[in-house]
C-alpha cells in the first residue's frame, strides 16, 4: 500500500466535511496504514530481518498510530457536533409544527407506519407522539377510514406531487373534516420514501354550509309559499278591480243621470237649495268616478308586467301638459321641457306617472298668476335623476314622509280636489322599475319631485 492510500482515506473524515463518520472504519484505516508502513520497513531491511525495528522505525509507527487516533477523535467530535445540529434542527422543527392550529404528520411509503406527528394531532386523535410512531393508520382509526387513508397515501406517492383530498376522521371532538394538503417526501435517489400530511380542519365551516343550503331551502319553501299568497291575492285584487271597474260605476251612472233628469225636468219646481243638492250629488258622484278609476290605475301599477322600450319623456311631457291644457283652456301656464330626455322604461307606466304629477304641478300652480311648469334631469349625489318642478303652493317638508301612501293629502279637499292617489301611482310606477322618487318643497315655494327608473339613462344631463 502506497502512503498515499491512508491519507486519501483519513482526508474523506476530515471533521470539515460536516458529515457523520463510522469510528470503526477510521480505526481499520489506521491499521491498515499502520501494517503498510510496517512491511515498507521491512522490505527496507530485508536483508537483516531479524533485526529489530530501530527507534526511528518505532517513533514512526508511533507517530502513524497518534496521528490516526487524532484524526478519529476529530472525526468523532464531527459526528457528535453533527448529531447535536441535526437534534436542534428536530426541536426547532417541531416546535414550529407544534404550534400550527392544523395537524400535521408524516407516515411512511412501505409500510404506513407514522414518523412525525404534532400537538394539534395528538389531541385531536388522543395518541401520544410516543406511542403513533410504532403504528400506523389501522393502529388508530377504524378499518374503513384507515383503508381509505392508505390509499390516499399510495396514490399521493405514486402521483409524485402535492394532492389535496377532503377527509373526515373520528376524533375525541367527534366526527371532524378536514381539507388534507398531501405530498411525497423524496430520499437521496428521487424516491418517494414518506407522505407528509398537512390537514386543516374545515367541520364549522361545513356545518354553516350545511346550515345555509337548509335555510336557503325553507326559503324557497317560504318563497313558494309568498308566491302563492300573491297569487292568490293578485286575484282578488282582479276580482275587486272588475267589481269596481262594472259593478260600482252602474250605481253612480245611474245617480248621475236621474239627477240630471230632475234638474232638467223638473229644475222649474225645485227651489235653489234643491238644485243645489243635485249639484253637490253629481259633483260626489263624479269624484267618485274619479277615484276609481285612480284605484284602477293604482292596480294596474302594481300588477301590470314591465315591457320596458325607449321612452322619449320630453315628447311624452309635452303631450301631457297639451291635454292639461285643453282641459283647462282658461289658464295660462308656461311649461320648460328640454329635448333628448330619453331612457328605457315600460311607456304605458311611465306615462301614468308623468300624468299624476303634471296634474298635480298644474293643480297647485292655480293661483299662481305666472305659473311655470318643468320638466328635467339631473344629477344628485352620483345618482341621475328626472324632475318635474312647479312654482306653486308647496308643503311643509315634516309631512313629505306621507306624500306617496294612498289618500294621504297635504292640502284640503276645498283647496285642492283631488283622490289622495296620484302620488301613491307614481311612487308604485318607480319601484316597479327599480327606482326610487322623493320631493322637496317649501311652503308658498313650489315642489319638486325627483325620480330616477334604475334604467339606461340616455343622452346628456
Amino acid at each position: 500500500m502506497s502512503w498515499s492510500s491512508p491519507v486519501a482515506v483519513l482526508r474523506g473524515l476530515h471533521p470539515r466535511e460536516a458529515r457523520p463518520v463510522d469510528v470503526g472504519r477510521v480505526l481499520a484505516a489506521a491499521v491498515v496504514a499502520a501494517s503498510g508502513l510496517a512491511s515498507v520497513l521491512i522490505r527496507r531491511h530485508r536483508d537483516r530481518t531479524t533485526t529489530a525495528l530501530t527507534g526511528t522505525h518505532v517513533a514512526l509507527l508511533g507517530g502513524l498510530g497518534l496521528y490516526c487516533l487524532n484524526v478519529v477523535a476529530r472525526a468523532d467530535r464531527a459526528r457528535a457536533d453533527a448529531l447535536n445540529e441535526a437534534a436542534a434542527s428536530h426541536n426547532q422543527l417541531q416546535k414550529l409544527i407544534d404550534n400550527t392550529e392544523s395537524n400535521i404528520y408524516m407516515k411512511r411509503v412501505d409500510n404506513g407506519q407514522y414518523l412525525l406527528v404534532n400537538r394539534e394531532w395528538e389531541r385531536l386523535f388522543g395518541v401520544s407522539r410516543d406511542r403513533v410512531v410504532k403504528l400506523d393508520d389501522h393502529g388508530v382509526f377504524p378499518r374503513e377510514l384507515a383503508d381509505q387513508l392508505r390509499a390516499n397515501d399510495l396514490k399521493v406517492a405514486a402521483s409524485g406531487r402535492s394532492v389535496q383530498y377532503e377527509e373526515t376522521a373520528d376524533g375525541i371532538d367527534g366526527i371532524r373534516t378536514y381539507i388534507s394538503v398531501k405530498f411525497p417526501v423524496m430520499d437521496g435517489t428521487g424516491k418517494p420514501y414518506a407522505v407528509c400530511g398537512i390537514s386543516t380542519d374545515i367541520t364549522d365551516r361545513k356545518r354553516a354550509e350545511d346550515e345555509v343550503r337548509r335555510l336557503n331551502a325553507s326559503l324557497e319553501t317560504r318563497v313558494l309559499q309568498r308566491t302563492a299568497e300573491l297569487e292568490a291575492s293578485t286575484k282578488e285584487l282582479d276580482a275587486f278591480a272588475y267589481s269596481v271597474s262594472h259593478d260600482l260605476r252602474a250605481p253612480l251612472r245611474s245617480l248621475h243621470g236621474f239627477s240630471d233628469a230632475l234638474l232638467e225636468d223638473y229644475g222649474d219646481v225645485l227651489d235653489d237649495v234643491g238644485k243645489d243638492y243635485l249639484q253637490r250629488l253629481q259633483r260626489n258622484v263624479g269624484r267618485m268616478g274619479r277615484m276609481i278609476d285612480a284605484l284602477l290605475n293604482l292596480s294596474r301599477a302594481t300588477r301590470a308586467d314591465l315591457d320596458r322600450a325607449e321612452v322619449d319623456i320630453s315628447s311624452m311631457a309635452r303631450d301631457v301638459l297639451a291635454e292639461l291644457r285643453t282641459a283647462d283652456p282658461d289658464r295660462t301656464v308656461a311649461s320648460i321641457v328640454p329635448d333628448g330626455l330619453l331612457v328605457e322604461a315600460d311607456p304605458h307606466l311611465i306615462r301614468l306617472a308623468l300624468q299624476n304629477l303634471l296634474a298635480n304641478a298644474w293643480k297647485f300652480t292655480a293661483k299662481r298668476p305666472e305659473a311655470i311648469i318643468e320638466v328635467g334631469r339631473t344629477v344628485r349625489s352620483g345618482e341621475t335623476f328626472f324632475f318635474v318642478r312647479d312654482n306653486g303652493v308647496g308643503f311643509d317638508m315634516v309631512y313629505a314622509g306621507k306624500l306617496f301612501d294612498a289618500f294621504q293629502r297635504l292640502h284640503t279637499t276645498s283647496d285642492f280636489e283631488g283622490t289622495g292617489i296620484g302620488l301613491a301611482i307614481v311612487a308604485r310606477v318607480v319601484r316597479r322599475h327599480g327606482g326610487r322618487i322623493f320631493a322637496e318643497a317649501e311652503v308658498d315655494g313650489g315642489a319638486t319631485f325627483y325620480f330616477n327608473l334604475m334604467s339606461r339613462v340616455k343622452g346628456k344631463v
